[in-house]
């Protein structure tokens, strides 16, 4: 039995159904509302708050999705953008000229004619957003089978993108197709992108990042996480943005206000079954943590080798912000692995898992998904672990290159194909730091000899009674393929005869790539019959709780809405915000050292900084991807912008708890009150309050 979904128009007001707290909750499935079902109902009976579609409209014309990765949004007439400094800080340093250091001094465009282009950056405005479901469910529901399935909705949704590329009203928009409720419904958006994006404001790294990685997804916070840019037209004048963009507001909140999150949170995974849960916190999440962790360590070493040499400023500024970056994952997967081991939070995913069953009859798609699963179960170790990777090192790398090409000489393949993977070889040879390899791979080796499925005898017959440590030095030792370029290329001239070379790197490649491709095909296999069942459920979600359900994030652009709201932690309560005075007792009670250090030009707060508010907390649901969202009040003005969640938060990825989690937000007012004590920067304070 087919079942669909049928979603009605475009503007579906919403109203949650009452649970008590004994009862399992939609709110388990977060509130990222999305701009074509917009939550009207609950918006009027939550905060008695009375919303049209122009209002909408005029909030989600005002966001932009900031580049590939975080979010944005106008603040000015003028074409000003509001994002954060975590967003920025990467593209920033580009452009910097001679002796500046954006980490160091951060930088203040005194003029318009000062503010520095950055290529290749850019920022996107949804524009338009059209409902296409009923057409790619249609195809869909005329396919033979679920893998037949897949490939009608993928051509339905290649017609229907290239119909309205001809569309006079969606000319000039870059088109995007998005799958919502894993496949259940099927959006059509339109983006206009700006391409001269050119930096005004980045604080100094140790406000941008204050607390660094310890004080990273907590509260209270002191964090002046914010850059501004500005979008300019074709004829490089500021981009008129005077129809839409956030008036700021210093002072607009206080607890109990309702504030709303306009930005693009960027994966959410709330559909997820009980068993599907299981593989991620048994197998999927707990060797991706383990996997990050041993890199970070070995990139902190060469980081601390490498920040006091000379010559070495942009290349340490470089790894730093990987290694930050990967700090942040694994603080993030960490707090999702708590969650995913909270009993509580089990117990709350398996509960609505069987209330939803208990609507659904005799329907078993819950136990198929489980067997599913069952069967990659065995697999999961080397999906994860033996893909082609730059950080599991080049020599891991040659291993795919020495099976492919050895896979191409054996079926005979075209000459042109065997001279690429040739190339790709020697190229692999050359840059090989042979310390740092034997390193790499002995940590990969050593984690596939933790993480390895009961039974599985790959590493045992790659090994061959040897210990990793020996096995990679013997591989150094005897393998051409780890030696020089002009070896390399002799053993490769006797490529009729692959199959008989008793290089030792030939045995090794074989037999952890074969494992890999074995893993690869049994996930593949099973992908569109797993994606079925998911819709399904889903459906079966939808047949208990009608439209009161949002989607899973798609770094796409949603509407969350909270309450400015303290919450108790760690035997105390979190007061609502934090002001510039706990900033400075973090500085001195840490004595002054990264990342709770202090640049000179702070050294001498005036009193009206210091009682400044800088960072406030809210009940609205975030993910990363919402780095950058403005989050504004009910009468549409920016109050503040997110960058974090709180430590509590982050179990986000699978279930929303409102009673301890939230969103962190750099305040207005603490920007405004760093533009003006600090950085003297009257020019921009002017335009985001023009009336002072």
């Amino acid at each position: 039995m087919k079942i669909q979904l049928l979603f009605i128009g475009l503007f579906i007001s919403i109203s949650l159904p009452s649970f008590s707290q004994e009862e399992v909750s939609p709110y388990d499935f977060g509130r990222m509302w999305t701009f074509e079902q917009p939550p009207t109902e609950w918006f009027k009976e939550a905060y008695d708050m009375e919303v049209d579609q122009a209002w909408f409209d005029d909030v989600r014309m005002s966001s932009l999705r900031f580049a590939s990765w975080c979010s944005a949004s106008f603040v000015s007439p003028d074409g000003l953008i509001m994002t954060n400094h975590h967003c920025s800080r990467d593209v920033a340093i580009s452009v910097q000229q001679g002796n500046e250091n954006f980490d160091k001094n951060g930088y203040y465009a005194k003029q318009l004619e000062d503010e520095r282009r950055v290529d290749d950056l850019f920022v996107e405005q949804l524009i338009k957003i059209e409902d296409i479901t009923a057409r790619v469910l249609k195809a869909k529901s005329m396919a033979a089978d679920d893998n037949d399935a897949l490939v009608k909705a993928q051509e339905m949704l290649k017609t229907i993108q290239a119909e309205y590329e001809q569309k006079a009203e969606w000319a000039g928009l870059r088109l995007q197709t998005v799958s919502f409720y894993s496949g259940g419904k099927y959006s059509l958006y339109g983006y206009k992108k700006y391409d001269d994006i050119r930096l005004v404001l980045i604080p100094e790294n140790d406000l941008g990042f204050y607390g660094g990685d310890p004080d990273n997804f907590t509260f209270p916070r002191y964090n002046l996480d914010c850059t501004f840019w500005r979008a300019y037209d074709e004829n490089g004048n500021p981009l008129n943005t005077s129809e839409n963009y956030y008036k700021f507001n210093i002072d607009g909140i206080e607890e109990g206000t309702p504030v709303f999150v306009i930005g693009n949170p960027g994966r959410t995974e709330r559909y997820r079954t009980v068993a599907q849960l299981e593989f991620d916190r048994d197998y999927r999440f707990k060797h991706l943590l383990t996997w990050l962790t041993n890199r970070r360590d070995m990139m902190l070493v060469d980081y601390n080798v490498m920040k006091d040499e000379a010559g070495m400023v942009r290349q340490a500024q470089e790894l730093l912000s990987t290694i930050n970056n990967l700090s942040n994952s694994i603080k993030a997967y960490t707090g999702i692995m708590g969650g995913l081991h909270n009993s509580k939070f089990m117990g709350r995913k398996e509960a609505m898992e069987e209330k939803i069953k208990a609507s659904s009859g005799d329907l078993d798609y819950w136990d198929e998904l489980s067997n599913e699963y069952e069967k990659l179960n065995p697999h999961a170790w080397a999906i994860n672990l033996l893909g082609q990777s730059a950080l599991r090192g080049n020599a891991f790398l040659l291993m795919h290159e020495v099976a492919r090409y050895k896979a191409l000489v054996e079926n005979k393949a075209e000459e042109a194909e065997i001279t690429a993977a040739k190339e790709s070889i020697l190229g692999l040879t050359e840059a090989l730091d042979k310390d740092k390899e034997k390193q790499l791979l002995t940590v990969l080796l050593n984690e596939v000899k933790s993480n390895i499925y009961q039974g599985d005898n790959t590493l045992t017959r790659m090994l061959n009674g040897m210990t990793v440590d020996g096995f990679v030095n013997n591989l150094f030792q005897n393998s051409t393929f780890l030696k020089d370029r002009r070896g390399v290329e002799k053993l490769l001239s006797k490529d009729k005869k692959i199959t008989k070379l008793k290089d030792p790197m030939i045995k090794a490649s074989e037999t952890m790539v074969n494992r890999y491709q074995e893993a690869n095909e049994a996930f593949s296999a099973s992908s569109a019959y797993r994606r079925s069942l998911e819709t399904k459920i889903a459906n079966q979600a939808f047949n208990v709780f009608g439209t009161s359900l949002p989607p899973d994030a798609t770094f796409t652009l949603r509407i969350s809405d909270g309450l400015v709201k303290s919450y108790d932690y760690n035997g105390t309560t979190a007061p609502i915000m934090t002001t510039y005075y706990g900033m400075y007792d973090r500085h001195y009670s840490n004595a002054g050292i990264f990342p709770w250090a202090l640049p000179d030009k702070w050294m001498n707060p005036p009193s009206e900084l210091l009682r400044s508010p800088l960072n406030f907390v809210s009940t609205n649901d975030i993910i990363g991807g919402n780095s950058g969202s403005a989050i504004i009040n009910q009468k549409g003005e920016a109050v503040g912008l997110i960058f974090d969640g709180n430590i509590e938060s982050l179990p986000g990825n699978f279930i929303y708890d409102e009673e301890s989690n939230r969103s962190v937000s750099v305040h207005a007012g603490g920007i405004y009150a760093a533009m003006k004590y600090i950085y003297k920067a009257d020019r921009i304070i002017n335009e985001l309050l023009p009336q002072n």
